[in-house]
């Protein structure tokens, strides 16, 4: 343990960063022979077995939505539109102000 302290931070980084590659392989491989093992007891006993892997999730996340909606005196104040309207917009319109005012 000690000669990790011996290391620069690029250096610490890289060795995890090989640990975790290093970890990710033996886990596949260790899924596959289980796999393997499974369908092998299965054809032992006459029964089909039919794995299906996990989606992997998409590593996409939402857009930013453009602003729609801006406080009159308070410009950090701001609204695209979607979910609930914000506070200072229920203010405006329950004193009878229209949406359409506040249009960026």
């Amino acid at each position: 343990m000690t000669e990790y302290q011996n290391l620069s931070e690029h250096e610490l980084q890289a060795v995890i960063e090989n640990a975790e590659k290093a970890l990710k392989n033996k886990q596949a491989n260790k899924r596959k022979e289980v796999i393997a093992q499974i369908k092998e007891l299965a054809a032992s006993i006459d029964v089909s077995v039919e794995i299906h892997e996990p989606e992997k999730a998409s590593t996409r996340k939402g857009s930013k939505v453009a602003i729609k909606y801006r406080h009159p005196d308070d410009l950090n104040k701001t609204w695209t539109g979607r979910g609930v309207a914000p506070k200072w917009m229920q203010e405006l319109l329950s004193a009878g102000h229209d949406r359409s005012e506040f249009e960026v």
